[in-house]
């Protein structure tokens, strides 16, 4: 078996295995110890005199010296992520009687290992799910660009605009930010993980340069910035929903004082559940990019302000709905059609505070299976990673001011063109 068969070998295992929690790295960490115990008990053991076949680790089993004519059995390596099911298996070779181990077609060892397979039934879902992931990749990295793209032109349109310029804007502007550097590190964190499981494997000492500390740390520090970016999102999404029900109540004669407070609010708040979460991640499960959570209590550490978040955007919500409502009913003989600008006005401010998060607040990854779990996969990557543009587009390019004060501005670079072609 060759370096790049193993690897290919590796990877089968991490997908079949991968509802039962196993990974890649952990397969090659106990595979490269299984090895190292190989050889030192081939270089222990007393030799064998007269005719038999050497031992040897042949990358899958170890292999005590074989008597002539005999089938030579051992214990299914432990490193299989289900050697819990196949503890009392043996693995199978065949020492021919001229000394050397029976191969098949003459170059590679004949080996029984049907002991060892996992009796897992591998049924039509899971062995398109590698795939089905692939596409759910390549859906969000398509929204998260498409996203970056729009919230970099709004954060444009509005920062250029002087007569835009207001703390509304600038809080919107806020929102923007962390939705694009959200869409950036979710990028960059699948670049850094594509280069690294991409690497090229020739020697079997690459697993161990690819498993090493050293190679992870641009990949965590990826995650824990992509954590950070997360969290700031669903804080801006608070910001605003507080500084719109301030509107509404008439309490926003302090803005510019207030301004310094929702600051901190937005960027300061996640710095206070990240720097625990890194520090137990470095401390507790410092292994792969810290994608995984072997224990979950460390994950309800980024958990929790998440869900609390998007509850207290829930509660002002619904507060804000009850206002509009009751205003369009007062009203109601002036515009008949006020059910359908309850639902517009609801429909606009569900993107704004992120209220969609509040359906997958009770429906955890861990709680959900099969088809179930594909299903929430796909609409929070979908809504997450599209969620950006649709926010950028509703409060900046179909905004009525930032259109008119753009028309504005393209009107004033006109008649500067026009003007300086006629002084030509």
């Amino acid at each position: 078996m060759t370096p790049a068969s193993l690897l290919t070998f590796l990877i089968t295992l991490c997908y079949i295995q991968s509802e039962a929690g196993q990974v890649l790295e952990r397969t090659i960490e106990e595979w490269i110890r299984y090895k190292d115990e190989c050889y030192k008990q081939i270089s222990s053991n007393p030799h064998t005199t007269g005719l038999h076949c050497n031992r040897t680790f042949d990358l899958y089993a170890c292999w005590p010296d074989g008597t002539p004519g005999t089938i030579t059995n051992v214990s299914c390596p432990y490193y299989l992520p289900w050697f819990q099911k196949v503890s009392h298996g043996l693995v199978l070779r065949r020492c021919g009687l001229d000394g050397n181990w029976v191969a098949v077609n003459g170059t590679h060892p004949w080996r029984d290992s049907s002991q060892c397979e996992d009796d897992y039934e591998v049924t039509r879902d899971e062995v398109v799910s590698p795939d089905l992931l692939l596409s759910f990749q390549a859906l969000y990295t398509v929204g998260y660009s498409l996203s970056l793209l729009t919230l970099l032109s709004a954060l444009g349109i509005l920062t250029m605009c002087r007569k835009l310029r207001c703390t509304r804007n600038y809080i919107h502007a806020n929102l923007f930010l962390s939705f694009a550097l959200r869409g950036i590190s979710v990028i960059v964190k699948d670049i850094l993980l594509e280069k690294r499981w991409g690497m090229q494997i020739t020697e079997v000492s690459d697993w161990e340069v690819l498993i090493s500390n050293e190679a992870a740390i641009g990949c965590r520090m990826a995650q824990v910035v992509m954590q950070y970016c997360i969290l700031a999102n669903h804080y801006w999404f608070v910001v605003e929903a507080v500084y719109l029900y301030n509107l509404l109540i008439g309490a926003g004669f302090f803005e510019k004082n207030i301004y310094v407070l929702y600051m901190y609010l937005g960027w300061g708040t996640p710095v206070l559940f990240v720097v625990p979460w890194m520090t137990l991640k470095y401390m507790k499960e410092n292994s792969e990019c810290w994608a995984l959570n072997d224990n979950m209590g460390y994950w309800w550490v980024i958990r929790i302000p998440i869900l609390l978040a998007s509850m207290i955007n829930f509660v002002i919500f619904m507060k804000i709905l009850k206002m509009i409502l009751s205003k369009l009913r007062d009203n109601q003989k002036g515009y008949p059609d006020y059910k359908l600008r309850l639902a517009k006005a609801t429909l606009t401010l569900i993107p704004l505070f992120g209220i969609h998060e509040v359906v997958f607040i009770f429906g955890t990854d861990e709680q959900t299976s099969g088809i179930l779990h594909y299903i929430k996969v796909f609409f929070s990557l979908f809504l997450n990673s599209f969620q950006g543009f649709l926010v950028a587009v509703l409060y900046c390019f179909a905004n009525k001011e930032v259109r008119s004060e753009f028309r504005k501005k393209w009107q004033l670079w006109r008649m500067d063109r026009t003007a300086s072609l006629c002084f030509r």
